[in-house]
């Protein structure tokens, strides 16, 4: 199973009063979201399956895409690196799955499947991580096949 984790691209400070689920992209975030999705469509295969927090600023990140993605509350940013895993079926699923997401649980979700020693790992605004599971007669192997930032397109 391949698990893309992508977190969303920058986004406006809240204002006063303000709902953190509707902060929406900076013009630069718009721009980084474009240029990460310009580089995922020519990577990800047929059929991965998207899954988006339904915070507005992720939403913003996945329309950049322009592929269907479902919304899921297990992504929000209260959530934890579990509930992601457990809806992207890591590591058992099928397809190719695309999570975009926050930080921490981005990052929390990287430590847990690659094994650190700390809790989390940051995951900078935009980027993509790439993860692969797979099966060998020693055990469940966990490859880390790319990281990608914005900045580096």
């Amino acid at each position: 199973m391949d698990l893309i984790l992508w977190r969303h691209a920058e986004a406006h400070e809240a204002a006063p009063g303000e709902d953190d689920m509707s902060r929406r992209l900076t013009p630069r975030g718009e721009r980084q979201a474009i240029r990460m999705a310009q580089w995922l469509e020519r990577q990800l295969p047929e059929g991965t399956r998207i899954l988006c927090s339904p915070a507005k600023r992720t939403e913003q990140t996945a329309m950049a895409l322009g592929r269907k993605y479902k919304l899921s509350s297990a992504l929000t940013p209260q959530s934890t690196a579990d509930m992601l895993l457990e809806a992207a079926q890591w590591p058992t699923s099928k397809n190719t799955v695309l999570v975009i997401g926050h930080q921490p649980t981005l990052g929390e979700a990287v430590s847990i499947v690659l094994g650190f020693q700390k809790p989390e790992c940051s995951v900078k605004k935009g980027a993509v991580w790439w993860l692969r599971s797979r099966l060998r007669p020693e055990g469940d192997q966990t490859i880390l096949l790319t990281v990608q930032t914005p900045d580096m397109l």
